[in-house]
């Protein structure tokens, strides 16, 4: 009996080593881990999107961001970008930064170490050969980290990020107005990295055009706050 409850114990302990980092997807215990939730310069606001490139999409985005003249860094999921190298391709070269968002859309606690691995270099290798250069970021489905995600990261040179105010976009009833107010309330203010999605890949469908129709909002309100939209690169130390 002893042995067994030493052995479940210790599955315990692992259990909860692995899982651990996942408290940071609660909006009150990342707002303490600054560099973690995205907060960067002072001056600077990043803007980010994630789930795509999708060619329903994606080209939308491009093209509202190329009106606005503002960057945005795109954390790509990797089934998706390998079937549109050519839309990959356009995001870099349109001066956006891209991330890793994984290869699959799979919550990270839900995979083994192996399987994490695999997920993010696979995506990292995806965009170092189409677009000649590495990503430095990663973010990971859900929001969610584990001990494989940190791990994972930091053998592949990756570091992971967050987000400071979401535009739950990806809900069912979402509005461009429902948007913009979710992103306020989580502060569209100086050192803020915004999230939305540019793909309903994980989504309601259709979900990604209440986003789209945020973005001259987002872009006029940090105008009117002198604020520099950046990318990731340029935004966080």
């Amino acid at each position: 009996m002893r042995k067994r409850l030493l052995a479940i114990g210790a599955c315990a302990a692992v259990a909860a080593l692995h899982a651990g980092p996942a408290v940071t997807a609660l909006p009150q215990v990342r707002r303490h881990l600054r560099a973690l939730s995205g907060v960067g310069r002072p001056g600077s606001v990043a803007l980010t999107l994630d789930d795509g490139p999708d060619p329903r999409s994606t080209p939308a985005f491009l093209g509202s961001l190329a009106k606005l003249r503002i960057p945005a860094t795109f954390f790509v999921l990797g089934s998706l970008a390998s079937k549109a190298p050519g839309l990959l391709r356009r995001i870099h070269e349109d001066g956006h930064e891209i991330g890793v968002h994984g290869w699959t859309h799979r919550d990270h606690l839900r995979m083994t170490p192996g399987r994490v691995y695999d997920d993010l270099a696979r995506t990292a290798d995806l965009i170092l050969r189409t677009c000649g250069v590495p990503p430095v970021w990663f973010r990971p489905p859900y929001g969610i980290l584990c001990a494989a995600s940190l791990s994972a990261g930091a053998r592949l040179g990756l570091r992971p990020v967050l987000w400071s105010a979401w535009g739950r976009d990806w809900e069912a009833g979402a509005t461009t107005e429902t948007v913009l107010s979710h992103l306020r309330t989580g502060g569209i203010r100086g050192g803020a990295t915004l999230l939305l999605h540019d793909s309903d890949h994980a989504a309601t469908p259709g979900s990604w055009r209440c986003a789209l129709g945020a973005l001259p909002a987002v872009a006029g309100e940090c105008e009117r706050q002198g604020l520099r939209l950046a990318r990731m690169s340029h935004h966080l130390p």
